[in-house]
């Protein structure tokens, strides 16, 4: 075997380092998604609460494995995002923004981290009010968390990635609600934040994917976005777009001495994984990014939306396939929701049933859960004193 082949080989969850390396991203994203909660009052400034959760995934990440031999790069794998109400993903607006949040906003925060290229990420869900959350609210969380939890049951090794688009477009039809069209889940690897191998969030003719079977050993951010309204968001104003990736595929020789300086500065800082222009030097970043857009060398994460009065929520996990089971790093728990509908479909209770632990010996019985699920933290125990993003809205 090459040390390429060994090394190939050593990078997935059969190396124990590399699931250290998952679970410590995780730790802090989940740390990261709490003190993001904290800050989401009526009048706080919506840029400020991204920079927050920037800025403590930077330093968590920035406290572990100082004393390597060699530099491992960590940090934001995907920038904080507050997507509020009918907006339905990727608004982390710049400093120049001034969008609060209001009481009674339905607030979608997303984020993701990585250690060494390990990338966790989580979205999660919360409205900016006291007391348990009701109506047409409580019924998309509802329904997002519940096709997250059948998600989860689903995404295991024999199964295929249709099972899961079907499963949870049957979810979200029992409360009345549309489960976003274009939203994709991915496999994750090592830098690699939207792997190949995909879950559709709604078959059309529009989209299709390869039918694949997940298998031991992979990491997936699965990723659910449900909708009161069509589930057929829309751009509204590519002013808002503000995240991006470097297509690390593409080349061209850029006209603009603005657009050089940038894409320069881009490849320097962040060669691989989403970021914000907000990172960015913001008069040069307006006229700079356009220029890299046109010709396809910054791939952008468009702010997309419903339609004004339709809610949006957004649940989204990072799953480590292992051998005993699958082991869910990335939640947090939801608020006390009233929705008007209730799960009476046998085939949704029954994968609700559905264990996510398997027994190592004795035939693969399935180990019975606790109501609540894993929840991340007994999964990320303290292995390296840190905390994780996020599987893209393509």
């Amino acid at each position: 075997m090459s040390d390429d082949e060994r090394e190939e080989k050593e990078l997935d969850l059969t190396s124990s380092e590399v699931v250290t390396k998952y679970k410590g991203a995780a730790e802090i994203v989940n740390k990261a998604l709490q003190l993001v909660l904290k800050e989401c009052k009526p009048k706080a400034k919506i840029v400020d609460i991204c920079e927050k959760g920037d800025a403590f995934i930077r330093e968590q990440t920035g406290n572990m494995y100082k004393n390597a031999k060699k530099k491992i790069e960590k940090g934001v794998a995907f920038p904080t995002c507050l997507s509020v109400n009918n907006v339905v993903c990727h608004f982390s607006p710049l400093a120049s923004d001034t969008s609060e949040l209001e009481e009674g906003d339905m607030v979608k925060i997303d984020m993701g981290c990585h250690i060494d290229g390990f990338i966790a990420v989580v979205a999660h869900t919360h409205v900016v009010k006291d007391g348990p959350v009701s109506g047409r609210q409580a019924d998309v969380i509802a329904s997002a968390n519940t096709a997250a939890e059948v998600a989860l049951r689903l995404v295991r090794p024999g199964k295929k990635n249709k099972d899961v688009t079907e499963a949870i477009q049957k979810v979200a039809a029992a409360y009345d609600c549309k489960i976003v069209e274009g939203v994709l889940s991915h496999q994750l690897k090592q830098f690699v934040i939207d792997g190949n191998k995909v879950v559709l969030s709604v078959s059309n003719p529009d989209t299709r994917v390869d039918d694949a079977e997940f298998e031991e050993n992979e990491v997936y951010a699965v990723d659910i976005v449900a909708s009161t309204g069509e589930g057929k968001p829309k751009l509204l104003d590519e002013k808002q777009t503000s995240i991006y990736k470097r297509a690390v595929d593409k080349n061209y020789h850029l006209k603009m001495k603005t657009s050089r300086f940038i894409f320069s500065e881009i490849n320097q800082k962040f060669p691989i994984l989403p970021f914000t222009a907000r990172a960015l030097e913001e008069k040069r970043a307006r006229l700079g990014l356009v220029e890299c857009v046109n010709h396809d060398l910054l791939q952008p994460y468009p702010v997309l939306h419903e339609k004004p009065g339709d809610y949006v929520a957004h649940i989204k996990f990072t799953v480590l396939l292992m051998p005993n089971g699958s082991d869910r790093v990335t939640s947090h728990p939801l608020q006390e929701l009233q929705p008007t509908k209730a799960i009476d479909d046998p085939e949704i209770k029954a994968w609700l049933a559905l264990g996510t632990k398997t027994k190592k010996k004795g035939g693969g019985k399935k180990k019975k859960k606790g109501k609540k699920g894993d929840k991340a933290d007994e999964s990320t125990e303290a292995e390296a004193g840190a905390e994780p993003m996020d599987a893209t809205t393509d």
